[in-house]
């Protein structure tokens, strides 16, 4: 027998308001490297937070290894964009990274030496372990971007899901980045990453999901990543929310 997905979505529906951001989704991620891809305002990031509990959906269910995301959520890891993230918030490097390792630890007193000293190693691997006692908001954005990678990394995570890893980073953030991502693959780990940039989709990841509030393509890029499932993807958002938002009025009379 097959093994479960690292994640499956069936039906789900996720709405702001009247406006349907995520509809009738259903998908699995296959294991290893996937780009989720389309046009802002497609609901990608928003199929994450769905996934992870941090947006309520509407209808539909998740798994995660075919199981639901509280019997296995330390498996799950999560790369936020950083626009989500409080930079004023009193905390160094390290501390951000050690964050991960709380599960782990009981819930009084100092973080454990062992617990710090695998923080330190995620940050030593992502090129940041000289600033492991700087405020993270005196980081540059690249800097920021690698403190929270080196996080996921702390968790040791079988799945990482990221929003958005490569949004104005430099060119050495975006490398690193890319050396993080083989290495997780080469481990047997998965990621599942929501990318904007079409050129760097059949170089960076192994397979694809083409997201505009609904699936247009999946499956492995040499197969799913076409010109005309790009142009599908890209050109059809105002019709389908037409669509979408008279099936859920309708729905609610």
């Amino acid at each position: 027998m097959s093994r479960p997905a690292p994640l499956s979505v069936s039906h789900l529906t996720v709405a702001y308001g009247e406006r349907p951001a995520v509809w009738d989704v259903t998908w699995a991620a296959p294991p290893g490297l996937t780009a989720i891809v389309g046009p802002n305002g497609a609901g990608k990031s928003t199929l994450l937070k769905a996934a992870l509990g941090l947006v309520p959906a509407l209808s539909g269910e998740v798994r995660f290894f075919g199981r639901p995301l509280d019997e296995v959520r330390d498996r799950v890891g999560y790369l936020p964009q950083r626009a989500s993230v409080d930079w004023d918030f009193p905390a160094t490097a390290l501390d951000v990274v050690c964050m991960a390792r709380y599960p782990r630890m009981r819930w009084w007193g100092p973080v454990p030496r062992r617990h710090r000293d695998a923080a330190r190693a995620t940050l030593d691997q992502v090129g940041m372990a000289e600033f492991a006692g700087r405020q993270i908001g005196r980081l540059s954005g690249g800097q920021q971007q690698r403190v929270f990678l080196a996080r996921a990394l702390a968790q040791d995570a079988d799945l990482v899901l990221m929003d958005e890893p490569f949004a104005a980073v430099d060119a050495a953030t975006e490398q690193a980045i890319v050396a993080v991502l083989r290495d997780l693959a080469q481990r047997g780990r998965h990621v599942v990453a929501v990318h904007h940039d079409l050129g760097t989709v059949p170089e960076y990841f192994e397979s694809v999901l083409l997201l505009n509030a609904r699936v247009f393509a999946a499956g492995r890029v040499a197969e799913a990543f076409t010109p005309a499932a790009i142009g599908a993807t890209y050109g059809a958002r105002l019709a389908l929310l037409e669509q979408a938002s008279i099936g859920a009025a309708a729905g609610g009379t």
